[in-house]
């Protein structure tokens, strides 16, 4: 799958998720990037942020928008079918967004979002 490809099939994982909840996201972008860094080279996905459920009066004062990145790498060597890989970045980009709204690792697994 090329990095456009790759791409689209991220929007379209985004695509998919409610409106509504897109809505209550603050100053986050999302990114696409080949490779993790070195010290997790199988992690799929990463947020990088303050999550609204720690966020204070002083976080807007110039606050960097929160990052999303989903990994292409990783997700390729995971998956063996097309059909798998767009379900594993469904799964990616919906997990990584619960951390924006400050659910940890532990409740994701709890809901199968791991």
């Amino acid at each position: 799958m090329t990095q456009e490809e790759f791409e689209e099939a991220v929007g379209d994982a985004l695509d998919a998720v409610p409106a509504d909840l897109l809505d209550l996201m603050d100053n986050v972008v999302f990114l696409c990037e080949d490779e993790p860094p070195a010290e997790d080279p199988d992690l799929l996905g990463v947020y990088d942020g303050v999550p609204l459920t720690e966020r204070d009066s002083f976080w807007a004062a110039g606050s960097l928008p929160d990052r999303i990145t989903i990994f292409r790498g990783p997700t390729l060597r995971l998956c063996a079918t097309r059909e798998e890989l767009l379900h594993e970045v469904a799964v990616t980009v919906v997990h990584e967004i619960a951390h924006h709204f400050g659910i940890d690792d532990d409740r994701l697994h709890e809901l199968g979002w791991a």
